[in-house]
């Protein structure tokens, strides 16, 4: 398959100017505003302060970085996010077609690029809606008063009763003027207002429905889709090769027999990076293994001993934050718990290795990646080649496995480096699975311990948790974030771990109960040195810690003489999480569950991810077979508010597929090493949930928040499964397990068979 890359040198501006249409923005022009000027012999009053503009315009306040209208009418929507999977091609074109009156098909979006859209950072933690989608309607529907300005300017009549529909301004009449005529001629731009003219809920059309998404029929019938599958005319292929270990130095090396292989163009050394480049994949590869057989490395002990490890980060040198102290009535106490809690380092595991295509031309480096953030990749490759920002220019292109910060920042700078050496042809770079799983930055291990006490009413009187962990984010950046910046000759230093603050949080995310507690104390005790190689994984540390706290919440029931999911009602005030709570409970069955048979269990689990995005309820029923300690998933049923719904579909996607993913960490996933290597280097050392494994049936049912601010739902309903599937388990067999994996082995273990 022959795939043309984008124009290097192609602009926004340029883009919509292609084929000869006119493309303008927007001003607002005195006489065209949203408000009524006062008139000019009024005394105007003091100002007030200035509202903050909504989502993402705070940082991209201009109307045109969002949206351009051309000449003939077409629209083009511009956002800084990525199409990850999560289904945002499809809400997003949906908030602008529904704020400007248009059909679902008149409007075309272009996802992030540094050289196209505004710059939203990374897409992550579930802010792909509350950022770029809360900025899109609101462009579009401040876009679409300005056109309906237009159009009573030119009729010379008032604004109120006309209408943007179907591309056109039409008044009550049977006048229209089309939006390429209405703008025509002007190259104007503005500044957003912090106020926008919001379409009501009951009139939408688009926002609300299941609009089909975008992004699935290639997927489903293996058109190219991926940046794997990108084959542009006159590529090279590029392979590196890797130290055996993180600790490894490279001794010597023996490149003519490598350089003299057939097809091969490049073979490049700097510091421990080495790579190859090749006319052909199979035989990059070819090139790759005799690279590899030609080096030769010293190996140290560089990693603690798994299974010390929760000892180590413990004893490692910490920073504790306080992140709650709050010192409320104290009650009698009848009883009092406590409980520790473990995750392990976890991969992304993506399916497909990771990808990039670069292409230096002219001066110019064009880079194609999967990685969540172009603008930050921007700034870590300009570094890396010490080039100028505006040189290089980063384009999104959807990847075969995503979740987090995996290998695709590494493959891009790696990409690029190969192809400043290699100028004038796109080379496309690919990691082996052996690179992915052994190099890509895991999802940090953790370690949880809380302790609570219960007063006369069998409520929850005092609330101590802490929690041990790295740091949750080593993004770009910087160079010095790529294994290509550390790996090279003229290495670059890794910048020194961060906390990230809450209310989002890193490692303490969701650390914050949701639940009516009077005395409540929080410690995030942060460790800045990192036995492994980590950066963020969905959802942060958020599963893990809403596993410890739901976790606990079923034993602090049972202590209670108490219904988890009663208890869990009987704690909370927030009337959003009663009603998912409720929901879920409902839908399940969840008083006819007790009945179930021997070895058969049920749980429960909630959340509100981040304490300020989506609400996720979910109850699991499971089947335990006590000889093996193997699970059979029965079903899963889900109850989500995400605020104001715009693709119902989208969201039951979302949170299906975090309860599959949820389940599959829970149950299996756990990185292994010695102390001087990663052992994890294929499926079979780093096992994932099977297709026959998963759940029988997986329910999900959306609360709709019509004219509620959108609430971020990818990463919701992970961390509620995660406890439903380990308070199920103990539903099964009386038994408590509080290490995760949930793994045969470790179930059987526990139950002492």
């Amino acid at each position: 398959m022959s795939q043309k890359l984008p124009d290097a040198n192609l602009t926004r501006r340029a883009l919509l100017t292609t084929g000869g249409a006119l493309v303008v923005s927007f001003s607002l022009l005195p006489s065209l505003g949203l408000a009524q000027a006062p008139p000019a012999d009024t005394v105007s009053p003091q100002p007030s302060p200035p509202q903050p503009l909504p989502g993402s315009l705070k940082t991209s306040p201009m109307l045109d970085a969002w949206l351009r209208i051309g000449a003939d009418g077409s629209v083009t929507l511009f956002t800084g996010k990525s199409e990850l999977g999560q289904g945002i091609r499809t809400a997003l074109t949906q908030i602008a077609a529904e704020q400007l009156g248009l059909a679902f098909a008149a409007v075309k979006l272009i996802t992030s690029d540094t050289q196209q859209t505004p710059n939203e950072g990374y897409t992550s933690g579930s802010q792909s809606m509350s950022d770029s989608g809360t900025a899109i309607m609101h462009a579009t529907a401040q876009a679409r008063e300005i056109l309906i300005n237009l159009a009573a300017e030119k009729w010379g009549t008032a604004a109120d009763g006309l209408q943007a529909k179907d591309g056109s301004v039409a008044a009550p009449d049977g006048r229209k003027l089309g939006f390429g005529e209405l703008v025509a001629g002007q190259t104007l731009s503005v500044r957003a207002g912090s106020t926008s003219k919001l379409k009501m809920p009951q009139t939408f059309a688009i926002v609300g429905k299941s609009v089909p998404r975008v992004d699935i029929p290639g997927k489903l019938t293996a058109a190219p889709s991926f940046i794997q599958d990108m084959r542009p005319a006159g590529m090279l292929h590029a392979r590196v090769v890797r130290p055996p270990s993180p600790a490894a130095k490279l001794l010597r090396i023996a490149t003519s027999a490598v350089e003299t292989l057939p097809g091969v163009k490049k073979v490049i050394v700097d510091g421990r990076f080495l790579a190859v480049v090749a006319d052909r994949e199979f035989r990059a590869i070819k090139a790759m293994e005799a690279l590899a057989a030609a080096a030769e490395w010293s190996e140290s002990p560089s990693l603690p001993k798994q299974s010390e490890i929760f000892d180590v980060l413990k004893s490692l040198p910490n920073k504790v934050y306080t992140i709650r102290d709050d010192k409320g009535p104290a009650g009698a106490v009848t009883k009092s718990l406590e409980a520790a809690y473990s995750r392990p380092y976890q991969m992304h595991a993506s399916i497909g290795p990771s990808c990039a295509l670069a292409q230096f031309s002219d001066g110019q480096m064009t880079v194609w990646s999967h990685a969540q953030g172009m603008f930050p990749l921007r700034q870590a490759i300009a570094e890396l080649l010490t080039l100028p920002e505006d040189k290089v220019r980063c384009i999104h292109v959807e990847g075969s496995g995503c979740y987090g910060h995996n290998g695709a920042d590494d493959a891009a700078a790696d990409a690029a480096l190969i192809a400043i050496g290699v100028p004038g042809v796109p080379i496309r770079l690919q990691w082996m699975r052996e690179q992915e799983h052994a190099w890509e930055p895991y999802g940090p291990a953790m370690a949880m311990r809380v302790k609570a006490d219960l007063d006369g009413d069998g409520r929850i009187a005092t609330w101590d948790y802490s929690v041990w962990t790295n740091t949750h984010s080593t993004r770009p950046g910087g160079a010095g974030s790529t294994l290509a910046g550390q790996l090279k000759a003229q290495a670059f230093a890794i910048p020194a771990p961060q906390i990230i603050p809450q209310p989002a949080g890193g490692g303490d995310r969701n650390i914050i109960p949701l639940y009516k507690i009077p005395n409540v104390h929080l410690d995030h005790n942060f460790i800045p040195e990192m036995p492994l190689r980590v950066s963020a994984l969905r959802g942060l540390g958020a599963y893990a810690n809403v596993f410890a706290i739901e976790s606990f919440m079923d034993e602090l029931a049972v202590a209670a003489n108490a219904d988890p999911v009663a208890f869990r009602l009987k704690h909370l005030e927030d009337p959003r999480a009663r009603d998912v709570v409720s929901l879920a409970a409902e839908k399940f069955g969840w008083q006819a569950a007790a009945k179930l048979g021997p070895g058969r269990g049920h749980g429960f689990g909630f959340a509100k991810y981040k304490n300020i995005a989506a609400y996720c309820a979910v109850a699991i029923e499971l089947e335990v077979e006590r000889e093996t300690g193997h699970i059979r998933l029965l079903r899963a049923v889900a109850a989500s508010d995400s605020g104001q719904a715009v693709n119902p579909d989208g969201i039951r996607n979302q949170i299906g597929g975090g309860i599959v993913q949820s389940a599959s960490w829970t149950l299996h996933e756990a990185v292994a090493f010695d102390t001087t290597r990663i052992l994890s280097r294929d499926w079979s050392s780093y096992p994932i949930l099977h297709f026959a494994e998963l759940f029988e049936t997986v329910d999900v049912h959306v609360i709709d928040r019509p004219g509620m601010p959108f609430l971020g739902t990818g990463e919701a309903s992970q961390g509620p499964t995660g406890a439903a599937i380990a308070n199920a388990i103990c539903s099964a067999t009386g038994v408590r397990i509080r290490d995760l994996p949930l793994n045969a082995a470790r179930i059987k273990q526990a139950i002492g068979v």
